[in-house]
C-alpha cells in the first residue's frame, strides 16, 4: 500500500477510522457504571484499533488524526449522556472552540499529508528505542501515550458539559475567546509557514509574519487552546479545579520537555544557520524579536 495514491490514502484513514469509532461506540453502548472511566476504556479500545492499522500498514501515521478526531466525539457524547442539568449556552461555546479546533487540525493534516508512503519522521526515532520489539514503543509511546494526554486535557471539557448545572459567567466566555484566539493563532501561521515552504530558498528558515514572533507558534496556540478547556471546566466545576488542570499542566509539559527540544535539536543539525533564530525569536510565547 505504499504506492497507494493519496485519494485511496486517505480512504484506508477513513475506514480505519470508522472502525475504531464503531468498535468504541459498541463498548460505550453495552458499558456500565461511571461515564467518564467507561470513556477511558472506549478511548482505549480506539486507539488499540488504529494501532491495528498503524501495523498491518506499516505506517504510524494511521494515528495523526487520532489527536484531532476524538475530543469532538466525546463532547458530544457527554452531552448526550449528562447526569447534571448543564447548560446549552456553555455547551455551545465549548462546541465552538472544539469543533473549530478539530476541523482546523484535521484539514491541516489532510490536505499536507502526502499519504500512506510518508509517516512523521519522529516515529521511527521512537520505534528504533527497542530494536526486535518496536510494537513496545509504538504502541506505548506513539499511540497510547498521547491518547492519555488527550484524555487528560478533555477532563475539564466533560466537567463543563456533563457535571454541571452552574450558570454560566464570565469565566466562559474568556475561555471562549482564549480558545478561539488560540486556534486563530495555528490557522494563521499554518498559512504563513505553507507560503513559505512554496517560495523559500534552498537552507533558508522562515522568521517572518508570527514566526518571526515565536518560533513554535503553532505549539503555543496548542497549549492555549487546552488552557481555554481547563478555564470552561473550572467555570462550570470550580470544586474539581486539582484534577480538571492536570491536562493543560502535562500538555506544558510535553511541549516543553520533548516536543520543541526534538524539533530544535532536528533543525539544528539540519540548518546550523537556526542558532540565529534561537538567539533572536523566543522559543514559544509570542514576543517582539530581540536584536541581533
Amino acid at each position: 500500500m505504499k504506492n497507494a495514491s493519496k485519494a485511496q490514502s486517505l480512504l484506508w484513514i477513513l475506514f480505519a477510522y470508522l472502525s475504531c469509532i464503531a468498535a468504541a461506540g459498541a463498548y460505550l453502548y453495552v458499558a456500565n457504571g461511571n461515564m467518564l472511566f467507561a470513556s477511558f476504556v472506549a478511548d482505549v479500545i480506539a486507539t488499540a484499533v488504529i494501532f491495528g492499522f498503524s501495523r498491518a500498514f506499516r505506517n504510524s501515521s494511521f494515528y495523526d488524526a487520532y489527536w484531532s478526531v476524538i475530543p469532538p466525539l466525546f463532547l458530544v457524547y457527554w452531552w448526550l449522556t449528562r447526569t447534571a442539568d448543564a447548560q446549552f449556552l456553555r455547551y455551545a461555546l465549548v462546541s465552538v472552540v472544539v469543533w473549530y479546533w478539530a476541523c482546523r487540525l484535521t484539514w491541516n493534516w489532510g490536505k499536507h499529508w502526502e499519504g500512506l508512503a510518508h509517516e512523521d519522521w519522529r516515529y521511527p526515532i521512537v520505534k528504533q528505542k527497542l530494536p526486535g520489539f518496536d510494537y513496545i514503543p509504538d504502541f506505548l509511546g506513539i499511540h497510547l501515550f498521547p491518547t492519555i494526554q488527550v484524555f487528560l486535557g478533555m477532563l475539564p471539557m466533560y466537567a463543563a458539559v456533563a457535571l454541571s448545572s452552574r450558570a454560566v459567567g464570565w469565566l466562559d466566555y474568556v475561555a471562549c475567546a482564549i480558545g478561539i484566539a488560540a486556534v486563530s493563532l495555528q490557522l494563521i501561521a499554518d498559512r504563513q509557514l505553507h507560503r513559505f515552504i512554496a517560495m523559500r530558498q534552498p537552507g533558508q528558515i522562515i522568521d517572518s509574519g508570527l514566526w518571526g514572533w515565536s518560533r513554535h507558534p503553532n505549539y503555543f496556540g496548542e497549549i492555549s487552546f487546552w488552557l481555554s478547556l481547563a478555564l470552561f471546566g473550572l467555570a462550570a466545576y470550580p470544586e474539581g479545579w486539582w484534577w480538571q488542570i492536570i491536562g493543560v499542566i502535562s500538555m506544558l509539559t510535553m511541549f516543553l520537555l520533548a516536543s520543541i527540544p526534538l524539533m530544535e535539536t532536528r533543525s539544528l543539525e539540519r540548518r546550523p544557520q537556526y542558532q540565529e533564530i534561537i538567539d533572536r525569536v523566543s522559543m514559544l510565547v509570542p514576543l517582539p524579536p530581540r536584536r541581533k
